[in-house]
């Protein structure tokens, strides 16, 4: 009989902190996964967490857990694979721990991800951005801050979490401007910045007075600024370029849509795949094509240059009437 506390704590202060060394936001997400799950296992099997057993978490139960997760706290597949990628993680950490239990680890490493359609991303054209960036009131301080941030964030395309921590000492804005960052899975980058950037920002940081370990971008209070206040800031500018630009309006602009929106600058400019999943910090190359699917223009500029010239407009119709059945279906 195996207790899961001391196994899941170590789960955490072994593999987590120590050997793997994940993030604060991975360890907050996966916390709140299995706060969840114990909860969920209380109920269901009328047991404290502190009192179960590793044999408790089986396979049925982990899939009732997600099905609780879906209908009735009403959380989209997405949120229940995350769940998931939780609890494989934990019991993959199990497997080594406990080998007695390996039928009842497969059986739950077994339970597999949840397909869902994927929507195309969303990107601002070049005009959406042009009138974003009009917005902001450069002639106050507050304006000159937002309207370097919007700028910074669409030309760099670093992460909502990224640009809210950078530091003036992260910057290099002389010959060869560039951004360091921390990224996602702690990795470090650099990214190039324009000359209008650098400009922009050398501009910004003199007016107040930044140095060193000083928070490029502060709130009101001088405090970091948080996510929320960056969503709602992107929300108000876009809803007041609609103005300007209609189509924007269509278009649930947030920071994350000002990092598609460098992708699909990158790709239309014809930077490859590769620099471009280096430039966003993704983990594999593969991840930009979501950025490939999403740009129509791209797609049509691919048409315009393999159509057969004067062909003609039609649908290949099957004179057999078996070949007829399958195109049929």
């Amino acid at each position: 009989m195996t207790p899961l506390a001391p196994l899941l704590e170590a789960f955490f202060s072994e593999r987590l902190l120590r050997q793997r060394r994940v993030s604060p936001h991975t360890v907050a997400a996966y916390r709140d996964a299995f706060r969840l799950l114990l909860g969920f296992a209380e109920k269901y099997i009328s047991k404290a967490p502190s009192t179960l057993l590793l044999a408790d978490i089986d396979a049925p139960l982990v899939g009732a857990f997600l099905d609780h997760l879906e209908k009735e706290r009403g959380n989209g597949v997405r949120t229940r694979n995350a769940r998931l990628a939780a609890i494989h993680s934990f019991f993959r950490f199990a497997a080594g721990r406990e080998p007695a239990h390996a039928g009842l680890i497969q059986r739950a490493l077994a339970i597999p991800q949840k397909r869902f359609d994927r929507d195309l991303v969303a990107f601002l054209t070049t005009d959406e951005v042009d009138a974003l960036l009009a917005v902001p009131d450069t002639t106050t301080r507050l304006g000159r801050r937002d309207h370097a941030l919007l700028l910074l964030a669409i030309q760099t395309g670093l992460r909502l979490a990224e640009f809210t921590g950078l530091r003036v000492e992260d910057l290099v804005l002389g010959t060869g401007a560039h951004v360091r960052c921390h990224g996602k899975g702690r990795k470090e980058r650099c990214t190039p910045l324009s000359r209008a950037t650098a400009r922009v920002l050398r501009t910004w940081i003199a007016e107040c007075g930044s140095t060193g370990s000083d928070l490029v971008f502060r709130s009101l209070r001088r405090t970091r600024i948080s996510h929320d206040a960056v969503e709602r800031l992107v929300a108000k500018y876009a809803h007041l370029a609609g103005k300007a630009c209609p189509s924007i309006t269509r278009k649930n602009v947030t920071p994350h849509v000002l990092r598609h929106t460098t992708a699909v600058q990158l790709l239309e400019a014809g930077v490859d795949r590769a620099v471009i999943a280096l430039w966003l910090g993704h983990e594999q190359v593969e991840t930009t094509q979501i950025y490939l699917d999403a740009d129509l223009a791209m797609k049509e500029r691919a048409l315009a240059r393999t159509a057969p010239t004067g062909s003609r407009p039609g649908r290949f119709r099957p004179k057999d009437s078996l070949l007829a059945f399958l195109e049929g279906l």
